[in-house]
């Protein structure tokens, strides 16, 4: 599963440098300018990791920060990078959720540095499947829609864990009996599948996405992961 990291930072120039390190490191990093930016991109792409400048235009660090603890994200580390470099500062910053605060100006590799330290602390490292907006924490067996809980049965999570695990892949109405009924202790019909993916698509599709799962005449059933237009 990558490790998707978001950098919220407003000077270009400091984004598209920790950005090119991270990718030779193999995350995946997405950016944003502004504290409402970064609002909308943690609700559509979980990250594992954030690196927040505090100093921000419409929604300051400091804010995004409480909004980031107070949704009770405790799976997602924060590290703060910031100008501020008063003691008062850093104390201030790990009391409000940080897990780690790097002054500016700052060097590269000493970054990569703590954003490895702080992953093998907190034992955060992702363990997510995420689509648009769509979250499955693995470990913990939850499944989020963009950022609301959804209330799923073992069987209709399973079937979610194995359609996004296999973005894009059609699967006949057989195996997806054996991903859910691997044993066969008993007779499983057609119809129980369809019964199970069609509460699965009421419970997981929005305006954005009204069909994930698709019906494939004659074959079965398949994870879309390309945004589908109405």
């Amino acid at each position: 599963m990558e490790q998707t990291i978001l950098v919220v930072e407003d000077d270009e120039m400091i984004r598209n440098l920790i950005r090119l390190y991270l990718e030779k490191e193999n995350y995946h990093v997405i950016e944003a300018a502004d504290g409402e930016e970064a609002q909308k991109l943690f609700l559509k792409h979980h990250p594992c990791l954030i690196i927040l400048d505090l100093m921000l235009p419409k929604l300051s660090g400091e804010e995004f920060c409480e909004w980031v603890r107070g949704k009770e994200q405790q799976d997602v580390s924060i590290i703060m990078l910031s100008a501020k470099s008063q003691v008062n500062d850093k104390i201030d910053g790990l009391k409000m959720g940080a897990d780690d605060y790097i002054t500016k100006p700052f060097n590269p590799d000493e970054l990569l540095a703590h954003i490895e330290a702080v992953l093998r602390r907190t034992g955060r490292y992702c363990q997510k499947l995420v689509h648009d907006g769509l979250c499955i924490k693995v470990r913990k067996g939850e499944v989020t829609l963009h950022g609301e809980h959804v209330n799923l049965t073992k069987h209709e999570f399973n079937l979610l864990y194995f359609f996004m695990s296999n973005p894009d892949t059609v699967f006949s109405r057989e195996q997806l009996m054996n991903q859910l009924y691997p044993s066969h202790e008993h007779e499983v019909l057609d119809r129980t599948v369809d019964a199970h993916i069609k509460k699965l698509r009421m419970k997981i599709n929005d305006q954005n996405h009204p069909q994930r799962i698709q019906t494939v005449r004659g074959m079965g059933y398949k994870f879309v992961s390309e945004k589908q237009h109405v």
